[in-house]
């Protein structure tokens, strides 16, 4: 089976390769990749194969480069895309330029040389917008960022192609947790290296703006299972649990008692989400037993010092 991962170098790109790597089922492992955020990491630790693997640095908006890699695909992964925090509003050219645009290309390479492929593309719970209550995949989406957007207009192109292939689109909630790529942009993973490496936390806002989130082992649990035969098709919320930003920090006094908290902005009214566990993808994610505590702490064990 030839699998193509687009964004294979990312936080979760990496960790998801390095479980296709290890799957007799494929037999080409494309890891497709321009290596913009300086993540080398999947290059590193243990071996994947040299066999099998075959990493391409290459744009998603290089039709020519697409056309040439997606070539007799069984599966694709497409993950790669400008990311930020979710309710990011800076850059937004470069959103619709990577997250758009790129998706287009995207699919037109599936449509053109692998018509018969299996296509999983990774969104983000941020088509929802600001919620009150708990969206679901059934709730008509309402981005409220140019990121949000980007990804939303991104889903259309795959729902096209829905339309002949076997397309899964899950909205990713926060992801979190140790990976070879790490990424310290979003708060989880912030508020631990801050409280590890300097002793402080800074919150903005209340405190009370809820976020949903997901581990990275549990992502890239769900993406492997979908190699095997499925009949997984439509849109998906890709969630463990949602919490709010005091309660993460009330989390981190666990390992981190005497952690100095700085509230900032405390006037603005922040963005708040809450998505539901989708339960439709029960028997390809399975609800992790880990409390939220022993997430920090175990990340917080991966420090060099």
């Amino acid at each position: 089976m030839k699998v193509v991962v687009t964004g294979g170098a990312g936080y979760i790109g990496a960790e998801l390769c390095a479980a296709l790597a290890k799957d007799e089922r494929v037999s080409e492992l494309v890891i497709y990749d321009l290596l913009d955020r300086g993540h080398f990491g999947v290059f590193m630790g243990p071996k994947l194969g040299k066999t099998k693997v075959r990493f391409v640095q290459g744009d998603v908006l290089d039709s020519r480069r697409l056309l040439q890699e997606l070539a007799g695909s069984d599966m694709v992964y497409h993950l790669a895309a400008k990311v930020t925090t979710p309710f990011a509003d800076a850059g937004h050219s470069q959103f619709e330029q990577v997250n758009h645009w790129g998706t287009a290309e995207v699919v037109y390479a599936i449509e053109e040389v692998a018509p018969k492929a299996r296509v999983v593309y990774l969104s983000s719970a941020s088509v929802y917008g600001q919620d009150t209550g708990s969206a679901q995949s059934n709730v008509k989406p309402s981005p409220r960022s140019a990121y949000g957007h980007s990804k939303l207009r991104g889903e259309a192109h795959m729902e096209r192609l829905g339309d002949h292939q076997q397309v899964c689109i899950l909205r990713s909630a926060n992801v979190h947790g140790h990976g070879r790529c790490m990424r310290f942009d979003a708060v989880i993973n912030r508020f631990v290296f801050q409280a590890h490496f300097q002793g402080r936390i800074t919150v903005r806002g209340s405190g009370e703006q809820r976020r949903p989130f997901i581990h990275v082992h549990a992502v890239v649990h769900t993406l492997a299972s979908l190699l095997g035969p499925n009949e997984l098709a439509g849109t998906y919320d890709l969630v463990e649990r949602d919490w709010s930003v005091v309660e993460i920090v009330e989390a981190l006094r666990g390992p981190y008692p005497e952690t100095e908290l700085l509230f900032i902005d405390q006037h603005l009214d922040l963005l708040s989400m809450q998505v539901q566990r989708d339960e439709r993808l029960a028997s390809i994610q399975p609800l992790r037993a880990a409390t939220l505590e022993q997430d920090l702490r175990e990340l917080g064990a991966k420090f060099a010092w």
